[in-house]
């Protein structure tokens, strides 16, 4: 794991500029030859993917005409929560599993490195154990412009405001990157967007191996949009909210399993402008409307999720709502004093 922070003095009249164009350090230089097509070089193994068989059906179009219809009725609503008289000190709410509290149900504890255990294991694991997961709507292009890379990523989140830091999470190392890592290192910036129900499909066909060099707007058939102030890759023309970002810093990791071999990738990226269409946004520029975003996430598998249900709770404060030091301690008094009832 090779990692080399970014520490540069900066003088008041290069702070715009730095704002505006972040100093970059990647673990190792690279200098990578970006033919328009080079088909012989899959951006995503087909391989790996028939490893992982993340598709759990044989035959998936024969599963999806028994489901459902999209239900076009099922807006973004507010409900109360489970408990709302919940008080502090009661532990879960009355949806719990029976079987779960009165101990039937037991845990196992699982060894991501045990013998025999494969490798895409702990990656299906993961992804259906940690979800929902924001989906991270990346644009990028060559340095010199000539090949256009748009795919989906949920290992990716928001980490920090000021400035904006986004993290994104790439499954290749430096020595072999996928297009859109190949591309961030070359240019040093990109789009994010957020992904919404109406195009959820184009977004998802993003994800095709395709080769370096084709183009995933012309797959997908989503609008590029060139009017970003500070980057030259393109934004989602459809993404009700997207944001331009330069290249703060790439950490590259080690397997674990198999020593020497570079399996993965963090970037860390700088917003720098927000685009946020109209309708969405409040008269303050500070919030983006929930029902109007419709935003998808990532669950297992092939599985997304849509966002029609929410809840709004509190933030509690110690001294008015708790009680201050004489209410906590009554608190842990009836929990026996270590956290345990």
């Amino acid at each position: 794991m090779a990692f080399i922070p970014l520490l540069q003095s900066i003088s008041n009249s290069s702070i715009r500029s730095f704002r505006r164009t972040p100093r970059i350090t990647i673990t190792t230089n690279l200098s990578f030859t970006t033919p328009r097509l080079a088909f012989s070089n899959m951006s995503v193994s087909t391989k790996a993917e028939a490893e992982i068989k993340r598709n759990p059906h044989p035959d998936f179009k024969k599963v999806e005409v028994e489901r459902p219809d999209w239900d076009q009725e099922s807006h973004f609503r507010y409900t109360k929560t489970a408990s709302p008289s919940w008080s502090f000190g009661g532990g879960a709410n009355a949806l719990r599993d029976h079987d779960a509290a009165t101990g039937k149900k037991k845990h196992v504890c699982i060894d991501p490195y045990e013998p025999g255990r494969p490798a895409p294991f702990n990656y299906k694991l993961l992804i259906s154990g940690v979800v929902p997961r924001p989906i991270g709507f990346v644009s990028t292009q060559s340095a010199d412009g000539s090949a256009r890379n748009l795919a989906p990523f949920s290992y990716f989140n928001m980490v920090n405001h000021d400035p904006p830091l986004f993290v994104l999470g790439l499954a290749s190392g430096l020595g072999a990157p996928k297009d859109t890592l190949r591309h961030l290192v070359e240019s040093r910036e990109c789009t994010v967007s957020i992904i919404s129900e109406d195009f959820v499909e184009a977004a998802n066909a993003t994800s095709v191996d395709s080769p370096h060099g084709a183009s995933e707007w012309d797959i997908s058939g989503l609008t590029p949009v060139h009017d970003c102030v500070d980057v030259s890759a393109a934004r989602v023309g459809e993404a009700v909210f997207s944001v331009e970002c330069k290249l703060e810093s790439v950490r590259e990791f080690e397997s674990r399993a198999t020593p020497g071999k570079k399996t993965g990738c963090l970037v860390v990226l700088e917003g720098t402008r927000f685009w946020v269409r109209e309708d969405a946004l409040n008269d303050e520029r500070s919030l983006i409307a929930p029902e109007v975003l419709r935003p998808i996430s990532r669950l297992g598998g092939i599985t997304y999720g849509r966002v029609t249900e929410a809840l709004e709770i509190q933030r509690p404060r110690f001294e008015e709502d708790v009680g201050g030091i004489a209410g906590y301690e009554k608190l842990k008094k009836k929990a026996g004093g270590d956290g345990s009832k």
